[in-house]
């Protein structure tokens, strides 16, 4: 019984630590909303049109995003500049994703 007890707390604690990695910004974002965006806007196929290769050296640009907000800002940027018409709650999302992928800012 006392094992069983255990185990469940330390169960909660690891699932409160994942949680605690996620920055504030993304809490309640949609990350499978987000996954759908990307694959709907093409982010990728822009992407290596604009660096090459498979298009990943366009996240971490030599300290010009470092926190999240930055990130969430940059997708924003990409939103207006291209007219996606995503909702705000879209942007969240798909930045949600690149932190969770690309980024991991806690």
């Amino acid at each position: 019984m006392k094992l069983h007890i255990w185990s469940a707390g330390f169960a909660t604690c690891l699932v409160a630590g994942g949680a605690m990695a996620t920055p504030a910004l993304f809490h309640d974002a949609d990350l499978k909303l987000g996954q759908k965006l990307i694959a709907e806007h093409r982010c990728a196929e822009c992407h290596i049109r604009k660096v090459g290769g498979d298009g990943s050296a366009i996240y971490r640009p030599q300290g010009r995003i470092n926190t999240p907000g930055l990130l969430r800002g940059m997708v924003e940027q990409c939103n207006t500049e291209l007219n996606l018409g995503m909702f705000p709650e879209e942007v969240t999302a798909v930045a949600a994703v690149l932190n969770r992928d690309h980024y991991r800012f806690k």
